[in-house]
């Protein structure tokens, strides 16, 4: 759902797929303490889940 609300709005991301990159898993888990997916990192903040609301916050900020 991520994905498709990005790619609806025009935005560009990058896909890290952190069960086949364990690198990207311990980057993740150690930034955010979190290992739950999606995970989207806009302008330095991070968003746990689908929460396109706060995304766009972000986005604007």
């Amino acid at each position: 759902m991520m994905k498709q609300f990005l790619e609806a709005q025009g935005l560009n991301y990058k896909e890290v797929n952190v069960q086949t990159d364990p690198i990207a898993a311990e980057r993740l888990v150690q930034e955010t303490g979190q290992m739950g997916v999606p995970q989207t990192k806009v302008n330095g903040y991070w968003i746990l889940g689908f929460d396109p609301e706060k995304l766009m916050q972000y986005v604007k900020k």
